[in-house]
């Protein structure tokens, strides 16, 4: 195909599905459907008539958006909402996984008659949830739940997928050697998990560090570096037997809840980038599966789904995290949010092209699985949240991790002084470590005026506006003790945001003034 139609059908295919997202808002069906079904209608059995057969390409790109949706996934994680369920979110992603797959097993064996090897493969792919899929639909509806339940979840979706892509890697491995033993898998399984921890977290403060340090002219190459840095994360992680999947997750972490230069800048790109990983996995997953091919295991796939559903999601949380302090309710709503997406159709083009007996059946049953996951819990949430009693109408107020204050009535703004003995004299932005809830509007150098970044260098004598949230007042005391800041004339923000003693201008004529 010339290369003009191919980007007129691109294009038309991402608009289409961007549109899609006003009708999943409105009609409540999850967006991710609707870009799956999208690549549906334009594949080869759809009016489109695109023919895609290339399962090594869809596994690949199914990777690298998966890369980017986890490290957007981290980027998104405030480490102190998470850090109270971290052990809850570990042991659930992670010896929930291992239960869900035997049960789902179980089911596939007596339910389908598959052998056990293949039952075991079958549940290996479609036992975890899938962070593309919960970030989507829990972020897009606005859903918010109590007693930490949001964190929990998303913690889950999000570290769960390195041991899927283990066993199902290791399964399909054991499938087409019959003489390995399963047990094999274990330590392999142990250095994998420990090495894409370690490269994780080193990967992440090699991160912060590269982008503090490198002093880039250009805003907006501070991204390509981020892009760029993400995925020699997981190549590196891979290359030396750790999973890169858990490696870009931790790294995202870091990253988020680093102070960093252009932060807001980066968070948004990532956020953008993450939208159009997941339009294209589902539109490239979309266009690889033959719709007329469905109805022949509908009937195999509505059965797996709903033992998914029903019993293998439920007591795969029971057992997991049964003994955390949670009422019935909550460990029912966590399982029902339990969604899968298009992980498990990405897992399952591994034993696609590893030429695994009945693979392409395999296929189809996951696809349909996920169809029936994602309509049907992700349509239900939010009652099935109501009901259970776990609902709020907001989030949970926390204190961001953009270390962004928030306007409001009772935020101040101060006018500090630095003499020529303070300690932030020499440091830059990002390495003063400002408290967080505190924002440096403005500085006053000379005759100039000077918008900062995380580059800017603290001189002495410089005179700063700061914007501080009501939180931030008593660090920003101690700092002003520590570092000889001397605090001038605090003054109060209105309800909209407006300056109601003195503007920002004001304050300038001020500064101005006193150098007269």
């Amino acid at each position: 195909m010339a290369s003009e139609p191919l980007l007129l059908i691109t294009g038309l295919l991402l608009a289409i599905s961007v549109a899609a997202t006003r009708a999943s808002n409105r009609f409540g069906v999850p967006a991710l459907i609707l870009f799956m079904a999208v690549g549906m209608l334009a594949g080869s059995d759809g009016p489109g008539g695109i023919v895609f057969t290339d399962a090594a390409l869809a596994q690949l790109i199914g990777v690298v958006a998966l890369v980017y949706i986890l490290f957007s996934g981290g980027l998104d994680t405030d480490w102190k909402i998470i850090k109270p369920v971290l052990t809850e979110g570990l042991i659930l992603a992670n010896v929930g996984v291992l239960v869900s797959t035997l049960i789902a097993a179980i089911g596939a064996h007596f339910i389908l008659g598959f052998d056990w090897p293949l039952a075991l493969l079958l549940g290996a792919i479609i036992s975890s949830t899938d962070a593309a899929a919960v970030f989507n639909v829990m972020r897009s509806r606005g859903i918010h739940l109590k007693h930490r339940l949001e964190p929990l979840i998303e913690l889950e979706s999000g570290s769960n997928d390195p041991i899927a892509v283990f066993l199902t890697i290791g399964l399909t491995q054991l499938l087409m050697n019959p003489e390995s033993s399963l047990l094999t898998l274990i330590p392999l399984f142990i250095i994998q998990m420990v090495l894409g921890t370690a490269g994780g977290y080193a990967c992440g403060r090699i991160m912060i560090w590269i982008i503090n340090r490198i002093r880039l002219q250009q805003e907006g190459l501070y991204v390509v570096l981020t892009m760029a840095l993400t995925l020699l994360t997981y190549g590196f992680t891979a290359i030396i037997g750790g999973n890169g999947f858990l490696a870009v997750y931790l790294a995202g972490i870091m990253l988020g809840n680093a102070n960093i230069v252009h932060k807001r800048s980066i968070l948004r790109f990532h956020d953008g980038i993450a939208w159009l990983c997941q339009i294209a996995m589902f539109l490239v997953l979309g266009l690889l599966v033959f719709p007329s091919q469905l109805p022949a295991i509908a009937g195999q796939g509505l059965a797996m789904a709903l033992w998914l559903v029903f019993v293998a999601r439920p007591i795969s949380v029971i057992i997991a995290i049964g003994w955390w302090r949670c009422s019935l309710s909550q460990l029912l709503v966590i399982a029902w949010a339990g969604l899968r997406g298009a992980v498990p159709i990405v897992l399952a083009t591994f034993p696609l092209l590893a030429g695994v007996p009945d693979a392409p059946l395999l296929f189809n049953l996951v696809f349909f699985i996920v169809l029936i996951s994602v309509l049907l819990q992700g349509i239900s949430i939010r009652w099935v949240a109501r009901r259970l009693g776990v609902m709020t109408t907001q989030a949970e107020s926390v204190d961001s991790h953009l270390f962004v204050p928030e306007v409001s009535g009772a935020s101040q703004i101060l006018e500090a002084y630095i003499p020529p003995d303070s300690e932030l004299v020499g440091k830059s932005l990002i390495d003063a470590d400002l408290p967080r809830g505190l924002l440096v509007v403005q500085i006053q150098r000379d005759e100039g005026y000077i918008i900062p970044n995380g580059n800017t260098v603290f001189a002495p004598h410089d005179r700063l506006v700061l914007l501080v949230a009501p939180t931030a007042l008593p660090a920003v005391t101690r700092l002003c003790a520590s570092c000889s800041l001397q605090p001038l004339s605090p003054f109060q923000i209105g309800a909209q945001g407006q300056v109601e003693s003195r503007t920002v201008a004001q304050a300038e004529t001020r500064n101005k003034s006193t150098e007269m």
